[in-house]
């Protein structure tokens, strides 16, 4: 019987980190086994920028994540977002020493090192670098090289950039947790993963995910990648506008606009009307919806319109770039009501909200399916592809007294590794296929690529963290 690969997928957002454990069924669809979530407190539009408190905040969602599911997490796909990413194209090719010779990996390894030589600006490094189309010879809108005969081989690239410090920071905050990172995935790619049909993404699609922090973007067309943008903003500052506008303290802005708010404010009647209780004994504080709703559009339609001039920035006007499927929203802010109407009224394209379900099995619950949780079940699809085993099996020992496990701020239950645990991770890594032959044959020349640059990029980070031990 083949063994089940465990897939874990960690999403390091503004306002939450979850910690996902799942393996895919009979059927192919995601079975989540065990779902860990604390609050975000070292991490500010979507940059680490407190390492204690990272660590802290992911360790808490590792455990929880453990309790609930009764695995051990060793390893991890983490997602990359945060404001210091930046995306370009690029146009590069090689001349072949022999056109009589067939395409193979290596002439297309060639162009790839060639492409990761571009001069950045300083502090910067490419962390991803995606193949669109290749040409050989002339001949245009080639998407698969390998096996053609030519002389000259290009391609249009989308390269993904950003700051080699932050990225190293959250290698670290994973490291110092316990655990090892095992992959690297941009995160408007892993929602994308998570929300969007094959179909979708030929027809041309863009995704907005409205996180806390940030609003990423991602553009499909002819199901390649064609743009990515990170925009600094997120659901944090439509509740900061509403702390501010309605003086009251954070906690019950985040209520209000999670409970009240709604991103169209005609539908409010002038005479709706919420009480917030008063701090310490102070009377209580009425807020109209009305203005309530008002603050929210303002901030969203702000939100909106930088997005918008992104896909605009693409050239979606373009016939031959259209973007027949329109948008997809998902991530947490895509909750907020009447927020769909609003970005079809912005855009004029048709918009339809992200939910994770239709990767799912059957019996997971309401709350995983929310785009919510969009990222971090596309970081466990991104882990099952590379056929990890990321978590093992744990006896739980309900005698044992309650210890804090991996200076966890608060005291957990604790597990009981069974006797011979040491003997099957041994086994487990002994039967495990190195990643170039587990890759399977007909995966598409973007697929391997994909995998081998993040499989080296992986590497480096954990290289310059062995070195600065």
């Amino acid at each position: 019987m083949e063994k089940d690969n465990i897939a874990v997928g960690l999403d390091i957002g503004t306002t939450k980190i979850v910690a996902m454990i799942g393996k895919k069924n009979e059927y192919g669809k995601l079975e989540i086994l065990g779902i860990g979530k604390s609050k975000s407190l070292g991490v500010a539009r979507g940059v680490v920028n407190n390492i204690t408190q990272t660590i802290q905040s992911i360790q808490q969602a590792i455990i929880e994540a453990e309790n609930n599911s009764g695995y051990k997490i060793k390893d991890v796909v983490v997602g990359i977002a945060g404001q210091h990413i930046r995306s370009i194209q690029h146009t590069d090719y090689i001349s072949r020493n022999n056109p009589e010779e067939v395409i193979g990996e290596n002439d297309i390894q060639l162009l790839i090192d060639q492409v990761n030589k571009l001069a950045m600006l300083p502090g910067e490094e490419i962390i991803h670098v995606l193949p669109q189309e290749f040409k050989i010879d002339g001949q245009s809108e080639i998407k698969e090289p390998i096996g053609m005969y030519g002389g000259r081989l290009e391609s249009s690239f989308h390269v993904v950039v950003g700051q080699a410090s932050s990225i190293r920071n959250v290698g670290r905050c994973i490291q110092s947790s316990g655990i090892e990172l095992s992959g690297l995935t941009l995160e408007p790619l892993a929602s994308a993963d998570a929300v969007l049909s094959q179909e979708e993404k030929e027809a041309g699609v863009a995704l907005i995910d409205i996180g806390g922090g940030t609003t990423d973007l991602a553009i499909f067309k002819d199901g390649i990648i064609r743009h990515t943008a990170v925009i600094p903003f997120g659901g944090n500052v439509i509740t900061d506008d509403i702390k501010e506008g309605c003086s009251i303290i954070e906690k019950q802005a985040e209520l209000l606009k999670v409970k009240f708010g709604s991103a169209w404010p005609g539908e409010n009647k002038d005479n709706e009307i919420v009480s917030i209780p008063g701090l310490r004994g102070r009377e209580p504080k009425e807020i109209s919806l009305k203005n309530l709703s008002k603050i929210i559009h303002a901030r969203v339609v702000e939100i909106v319109e930088q997005v918008f001039a992104e896909i605009k920035a693409y050239g979606h006007e373009d016939p031959r770039k259209k973007l027949i499927a329109g948008i997809v929203l998902t991530g947490g802010g895509a909750q907020l009501k009447h927020i769909k109407q609003l970005v079809e009224y912005i855009t004029g394209m048709d918009t339809r909200i992200g939910y994770p379900n239709e990767h799912l099995a059957g019996n997971s619950g309401e709350e995983i399916s929310s785009p919510l949780f969009a990222t971090a079940v596309g970081l466990v699809m991104n882990s099952i592809e590379n056929s990890s085993q990321s978590a093992v099996r744990l006896e739980m020992v309900n005698e044992q007294p309650k210890v804090v496990y991996r200076n966890a701020p608060t005291p957990v239950q604790r597990y009981e590794v069974e006797e011979n645990y040491v003997d099957k991770v041994e086994a487990i890594e002994e039967t495990r296929e190195p990643v170039a032959q587990r890759v399977s044959r007909d995966e598409s020349t973007e697929t391997k690529i994909r995998r081998s640059f993040f499989d080296r990029y992986v590497d480096k980070i954990k290289e310059f963290l062995d070195n600065a031990e």
